[in-house]
């Protein structure tokens, strides 16, 4: 039982970083390199789930999918099969995991010498080609590092996950659920169980994480 659990959880998390890859990574430089009108505004909108209660994101997010939600079947007329499914625990995951990354990333890109893109760009080369082949290998070890931190964030998730997706063995119980579950059983034995071996994905993570931004590109401003 404890392997299918990892293996819903490890699948969950994964799904989880490859929806928020993309527009994390996007948006970490949008906020690092540009200034613009309402940028306060977004920062702070996308470290919401940072400070809000994890059930409270979760209640958003399930009112947004329930049926006459803005996400609901009756809104958009299909039903997106998200409450109560490990397509809700992704969706929760994703959301909460969200800031995190972006706020790693954001450093990352941070850390790259402009002045490397403004000499690239005196070359000739446009903003994407300077994106693709300067910035992007430049930060590339603390966008690893982010991604990784965002991994274990989203193994480690449970208010929102609950909240959303329940606590369903088999379907949506993610190794934070299952030992909530085992502690309110009393299982003593099983809860130690997954305890230790989410100690041993979130120890290997943050260690991986710190090697990298130890050790990434000496180019600073």
């Amino acid at each position: 039982m404890i392997f299918s659990i990892l293996a819903l959880t490890i699948k969950c998390a994964t799904l989880t970083i490859l929806v928020i890859m993309i527009p994390g990574t996007l948006l970490a430089y949008l906020l690092a390199r540009y200034e613009f009108f309402g940028k306060n505004l977004l920062s702070a909108l996308s470290n919401l789930p940072l400070v809000l209660p994890p059930t409270a994101i979760g209640y958003l997010l399930l009112q947004a999918f329930a049926s006459e939600g803005l996400l609901g079947t009756r809104i958009i007329g299909i039903d997106l099969d998200v409450i109560l499914t490990w397509k809700g625990v992704v969706i929760a995951c994703s959301v909460m995991t969200f800031p995190l990354v972006v706020r790693t990333a954001r450093v990352s890109f941070e850390s790259v010498n402009p002045r490397l893109e403004l000499m690239a760009r005196t070359l000739g080369y446009s903003q994407v080609r300077v994106f693709f082949s300067y910035t992007l290998p430049l930060a590339s070890r603390g966008l690893a590092a982010a991604l990784i931190l965002g991994f274990t964030r989203a193994l480690g998730e449970f208010g929102a996950t609950v909240t959303l997706a329940g606590n369903i063995p088999g379907k949506t119980q993610t190794i934070a659920s299952a030992i909530f579950s085992a502690q309110q059983a009393g299982s003593e034995s099983e809860a130690n169980t997954l305890i230790f071996v989410a100690l041993g994905f979130g120890f290997f993570a943050i260690f991986i994480s710190e090697h990298l931004s130890r050790n990434r590109t000496s180019f600073v401003r």
